[in-house]
Parts: C-alpha cells; sequence; structure tokens
C-alpha cells in the first residue's frame, strides 16, 4: 500500500529529468528498507544484470512478468528500441505517443529512459508500462549520477551501456530491431547494431536548448548522416536534415490523443463574464512573459491560466499581473479538465530557431476540443488556416486574443466543428502508422549487389541463398550467382531460382569452370549496386549482415574494403565461437558481436570468404587479377591493390557469417591443392614480393 503510494506520488510530481533521477533513486532506498532483504525484485521493475550465455537460467527465478517480454517479436513483427529523449513519465508526448500506438500494432516496444541505475555492475532494469500491450522502459546501469543532456557519453560510459544492451538484446530475444533515436546522446549506443534499422526522431532544433552540450551538435550530425532514415517534424527540421547529408527524409508532424482532448468540447460555446484564456504545458525558456503581460493588462476581468513547470522563472517576471495564475504541472489525465474551462487557448512562444522548428502538440490537443487558438506566428502553424490566430508581434498578439473571444456566435459554432474536423484526422495512430510504413521501406537501403560463386555442391548453394533470403531484412538487394560448369543439380536448380524473382536475381551457368576469380568479374560485370559483396557459397549470413558492414564503410571513408568475423578462416578473422552446429555457433557469435558494436578490427589482408567495399572502391581498383586461377592469392592481390591507394582493410567486430571453409577446394587432391598454392604464391611474389604468410588471432570468446 505504502509502496504504491509513493510510486504515486513520485511520478505525479512536476520534476524535470534530472531531479526525477535523484529522487528516484531516494525513493529505491526507501522502498528496499521497507520491503526487507530480497528487494528490488518486485512485479512491476525487473532488474537484470549482464548475463553470459551460460547463465540465462538465472531469469528462471525472476516474476511471471518476465515471461512477457523475454519471448521473441511476434512472426514478421520487429521490435521497436526507442531511446528516449525524456522519461516515459515526464510528461505524456510525442516519444510516448508514438511508441504507445506502435505497440498497439503488435509490435514490442522498449523505451529506453534518459534516466540510468546507479550501479557498476552493467546490465537494465525493465519496467512494464501497459497491462495489455507489449510495452516497456528500460533503465540502463551506470555508475554516479549521469545525464544525457550534458554531452555525449566517453569511452567508457558508451562500453558499459553496449554492455547493457547487450543483455537487453540477449534477455529479451531481440532479433530484428528498428532503433529509433530522439536525442544525439544515444548515437555511439544505437548506431552500430547490426540486426537494427536506424531511425532519427528529429523532433527539435536541440541546437537551440541551452542545456545542450556542445559535443551533442557534432554527433548529431554523424547521427544524421548515417540514420537510414530521418523523420522530422516541421518544415524547417526538413531543410536543416537535408543540408546536413540526412540519406532519407520523411516529414512526420506532431498529432494529438483526440478522444482524450475531445472531452474538453461542449456543445454550447462559452461566453463567460470573466473569460478564462489558458495555457498548458512547459514554462521554459521559449515563453514569452511580454506577450502574457500585455494580455492581462488588455484583458483584466479576465482570468490568465498557466500551467506546467516554471523552468523559467516566468511566475517571479509576473507576480504584478493579479489575474495571472500559475498552478505548476498538471498530470496528463487531468489537462482535458483545464481544457474545457479555457475559452481562449495560447501557445505564446519567443520567435527563435528553437520554436522556428517547432511543431506544437498542444495545437491538436486545443483543437481536438474546438477551442480558439492563438499563437505566434510560427511557420508550423500556418499550416492550419484561419482555425488558428496568429500574430507577429506583441500587439498583434493581444488582437488576435480580442478576437477570438468576439467571435461571433454564427462563426464561433461554425468554427468549433471545422477545428474538431481537421483535429480528428491528426491522430498519434495515423503519425504510428506513416513511421512504420517509413521505417519499413526497403527503398530506405541502398542497393547491394551480391556475388555468389558456386561449384557444384548445390546442397551449400541452396543454404547460402536462403540464408541470404531469410537475413538480408527487407535490404534492397540483388544477387548474382556465377556457376563455374557444375555437374550436379545445380544449374538446373539455379534456373528454378533465378525464375522465382527474375528483377532481383541473375545467373550465368559458364561452360567451363573458369575458376573463383574470372567468375568473381563475370559478377561484378554484371552488378548494379552501390555496394558489393564477393561471398562464398558454403557461407551462411545471419540478421543484419549487409547493413552492419556498410555502416563501417559509411562512417569510414578510409576504409576500402572489410569482412566479418566467422568461425573459420585462415587469418584475424577467426574468432574461437562455442557451438556444434550453425544454430549454437550463430548464438554465440551473437553475444561476441553485441558486446563489440562499432569496433573494427585493422587488416592487412581480408580473406574473400565473404567481404563488402563500396563500388568507388570497385571501380578504382578494378577486377580480380585471373592469373590466380583457380584460387589462392587473388585476395591478398586485391587487398594489396586497394591499400596501394591509400585505403585501409578492416574486419567488422560486429558482423557474423558461418563458414564452412574451402567447400570446392575440399574436393581437390592434397597433391593438386598445393601445386595450385605454390604456383600462386610464386606469381604473388613477382607482383608484391615475399608473401607473409597469415597468421590467427590470439583472443578467443570472453
Amino acid at each position: 500500500m505504502l509502496h504504491s503510494l509513493i510510486k504515486r506520488i513520485y511520478y505525479w510530481l512536476p520534476l524535470s529529468p534530472g531531479m526525477r533521477y535523484r529522487l528516484g533513486q531516494h525513493k529505491k532506498q526507501v522502498l528496499r528498507l521497507l520491503k526487507g532483504p530480497g528487494a528490488g525484485r518486485g512485479l512491476d521493475v525487473l532488474s537484470i544484470p549482464q548475463v553470459s550465455s551460460t547463465q540465462e537460467s538465472s531469469l528462471d527465478t525472476l516474476t511471471v512478468h518476465a515471461e512477457r517480454w523475454h519471448q521473441p517479436a511476434s512472426a514478421g513483427k520487429r521490435d521497436y528500441v526507442f531511446f528516449g529523449v525524456i522519461d516515459w513519465h515526464f510528461r505524456h508526448q510525442r516519444p510516448q505517443q508514438l511508441a504507445q500506438s506502435i505497440a498497439q500494432e503488435g509490435h514490442r516496444v522498449f523505451y529506453v529512459s534518459v534516466n540510468f541505475i546507479d550501479s557498476q555492475e552493467a546490465g537494465f532494469q525493465i519496467e512494464q508500462l501497459h497491462d495489455n500491450l507489449p510495452l516497456y522502459q528500460v533503465f540502463f546501469n551506470l555508475p554516479g549520477p549521469h545525464s544525457v543532456y550534458a554531452g555525449a557519453p566517453d569511452a567508457d560510459t558508451l562500453q558499459r551501456l553496449r554492455e547493457g544492451q547487450r543483455a537487453l538484446w540477449q534477455q529479451c530475444a531481440i532479433r530484428r530491431a528498428v532503433h529509433v533515436v530522439q536525442h544525439p546522446y544515444w548515437f555511439g549506443l544505437a548506431s552500430f547494431v547490426a540486426p537494427a534499422r536506424l531511425v532519427y526522431d528529429c523532433m527539435d532544433f536541440h541546437a537551440g536548448f541551452s542545456n545542450t552540450g556542445a559535443s551533442h551538435e557534432s554527433v548529431e550530425l554523424q547521427l544524421l548522416k548515417l540514420a537510414d532514415l530521418t523523420i522530422v517534424t516541421s518544415d524547417f527540421l526538413v531543410d536543416f536534415a537535408r543540408k546536413a547529408g540526412a540519406k532519407k527524409v520523411a516529414l512526420i508532424r506532431n498529432a494529438g490523443e483526440f478522444d482524450h482532448f475531445h472531452q474538453a468540447a461542449t456543445d454550447q460555446i462559452r461566453k463567460a463574464q470573466a473569460p478564462v484564456i489558458g495555457y498548458y504545458g512547459a514554462i521554459a525558456e521559449w515563453f514569452d512573459p511580454a506577450l502574457i503581460e500585455a494580455i492581462s493588462r488588455k484583458f483584466p476581468q479576465a482570468k490568465i491560466e498557466l500551467i506546467g513547470d516554471d523552468s523559467a522563472k516566468i511566475q517571479a517576471q509576473l507576480q504584478h499581473c493579479a489575474n495571472v495564475r500559475f498552478h505548476g504541472e498538471k498530470k496528463y489525465t487531468e489537462l482535458p479538465g483545464w481544457l474545457a474551462r479555457f475559452d481562449v487557448c495560447l501557445i505564446p512562444f519567443k520567435i527563435n530557431q528553437l520554436t522556428l522548428a517547432t511543431n506544437p502538440v498542444k495545437v491538436y490537443e486545443y483543437l481536438s476540443a474546438g477551442k480558439p487558438v492563438v499563437g505566434s506566428d510560427l511557420p508550423e502553424l500556418a499550416q492550419f488556416g484561419d482555425l488558428v490566430y496568429r500574430a507577429s508581434d506583441v500587439d498583434g498578439f493581444v488582437r488576435a486574443v480580442d478576437q477570438a473571444l468576439s467571435e461571433s456566435r454564427e462563426d464561433a459554432k461554425a468554427l468549433h466543428a471545422r477545428r474538431i474536423d481537421f483535429a480528428r484526422g491528426q491522430t498519434w495512430n495515423q503519425r504510428a502508422q506513416a513511421l512504420l510504413a517509413a521505417t519499413e521501406d526497403a527503398c530506405l537501403e541502398p542497393l547491394t549487389s551480391v556475388v555468389v560463386i558456386s561449384y557444384n555442391q548445390w546442397h551449400l548453394t541452396e543454404r547460402c541463398l536462403q540464408s541470404i533470403a531469410d537475413h538480408s531484412d527487407t535490404e534492397s538487394l540483388e544477387v548474382i550467382v556465377i556457376d563455374n560448369a557444375s555437374a550436379d543439380e545445380t544449374p538446373q536448380r539455379l534456373q528454378i531460382w533465378a525464375d522465382q524473382d527474375p528483377a532481383h536475381r541473375k545467373i550465368v551457368l559458364n561452360s567451363d569452370n573458369r575458376g573463383f576469380g574470372p567468375a568473381v568479374n563475370q559478377g561484378l560485370a554484371l552488378s548494379q549496386g552501390e555496394y558489393l559483396v564477393i561471398l562464398n557459397n558454403d557461407i551462411i549470413v545471419g540478421p543484419g549482415w549487409l547493413r552492419g558492414l556498410r555502416r563501417h564503410l559509411e562512417v569510414r571513408p578510409e576504409l576500402g574494403l572489410l569482412c566479418p568475423v566467422t568461425n573459420n578462416i585462415g587469418n584475424e578473422a577467426q574468432v574461437a565461437l562455442l557451438g556444434s552446429n550453425p544454430a549454437e555457433v550463430f548464438e554465440s557469435a551473437r553475444h561476441y558481436n553485441l558486446g563489440r558494436a562499432g569496433k573494427l578490427l585493422p587488416l592487412t589482408i581480408a580473406a574473400f570468404f565473404c567481404v563488402m567495399m563500396p563500388r568507388h572502391v570497385y571501380s578504382r581498383v578494378g577486377g580480380l587479377d585471373e592469373q590466380f586461377v583457380p584460387g589462392f592469392f587473388e585476395d591478398d592481390d586485391y587487398c594489396l591493390r586497394v591499400k596501394a591507394l591509400g585505403l585501409t582493410i578492416g574486419c567488422a567486430e560486429d558482423v557474423f557469417v558461418y563458414h564452412e571453409l574451402s567447400a570446392s577446394f575440399d574436393k581437390l587432391s592434397v597433391t593438386r591443392r598445393q601445386a595450385v598454392f605454390e604456383r600462386n604464391k610464386a606469381l604473388f611474389e613477382q607482383k608484391w614480393g615475399t608473401w607473409k604468410p597469415h597468421v590467427y588471432r590470439a583472443e578467443s570468446l570472453h
């Protein structure tokens, strides 16, 4: 009983995120004392430390509520992870509205709070937010007080967050996701998880806030360039995002919870002797007290009701205005009751870069009740036409309020109905549908061409092609298979495969075995993609493999070519992974990759079991040297040609593919293999000097 009361008071108080964090720590201490030893695993919040793959059975000790978020997403449904700009319980605005609407569509939604758990141990806590929806708030562990608004996380903090994120993905069985970033702070954490599309929900001009750290501005520019999709809320932000180099920009404005605020509508237009002029929302640095003071003087008989957290200390500036009342922060559920009392609703903002970019949520809410609205002349209010009164200066604002109060009864009724009709079509559910459509669009991804070389062993080729189909995550993709005169069922099977999707599948059936290099060159010559992949047919790819490789190339212009880590190859790309079959190895690799998000191992040579390069690199380097047939050393040669251009070679530590290793060459006799190796080694050394044998890395999975 006392526990519930403390929680209600905590969430009701009008606190800033930072203050809520500090009080939250004290609240937890009090509750632990009240509950006694063993507290902290209540029914509504579950604490999950980081665990290794061998410790997952420890989850069995948690409450039954864990079953709801521990189960994988529904078939065909991505999980959505929102990296928040505010805590879930700090005002109910765009972040919460979109997250809840997406959960209503059957997607699991994890909302990452800006508040953290004070702990030295990496991990997270999770809070169930709704009884009937898969909607959860996540709190990552960090030692000591920490503010996302002060600046980007340092290397140590980022690594702790990544360890917590790995625990979240593993314990919640997240396989495919959309990362929706709502503040630049989260860039380093959210951007480099291969199975996750990256969406930046740019709802504000963050540089306009006084509490925005200097590092956030540069980080935001990186986020804009890397995001698969940037969503903006205003025309101002459309221009801002495009000038910053955003790949794809979608305008999805704010909205209102129509049914909630329509409760404030009344059948009769009220004309009180003492009209009520009202505002609710943040009373912050963008709030213009000069407008309120002028209204107070012009309409001394009116009651001016201001609702919201007064972080800018406006009340002290207006204490001489007898008819202005400050009521503090009110719960979201109480706002319709206040709105019902208003005769005129205000948006009294200063005009600056912050507000020029603003699409005010409250205007949709005001209009849901059919109320007259008077606002500063913000660009985003122009779309409402005569449904909203706008003014560019103090005198004009006062005149607009006078007009709103003086609407004739006939005009008022007509406008009342039109305002409601407009707001009815501007709901959060509609905005969420637009967001889902935009994030699921395959055109978000640049075209990638995957070239696969086959020679007999159809079962391996089929497995490889099926894995590409299963794990390319609606990428914009073409797959080109070059068959080197297979004598088994491969040619016939490939023809059937290509006929199933001729727009995205191409095959070349060679009449003789031309060798690896010449066959790769055939495929590359047919390719149209912006990114090119050379892939052995004995590979199984995993979730997010293309996106993960591509992101490294996008953020590192000096990188010419890269490979993923694998279980079986003759150089540093091989990592020690647990498992006796592909499924077990992939699960082990998942743990490895998630803990190394965004990390790249520099290489001298990348073996061509699986490599990606941008088209501009291929255009400069050309095809593989065809003298190295049937194989060996063509990859060494190509990498040195790339490096000769001043570019680098790397291995993506956060992407894994499964490899059988030289399935084709294993068919050759040992004597024949050695002869081919020695011949091509001599050719290589004639071209480049003494060959340096490949080496393995020393580390194992840990």
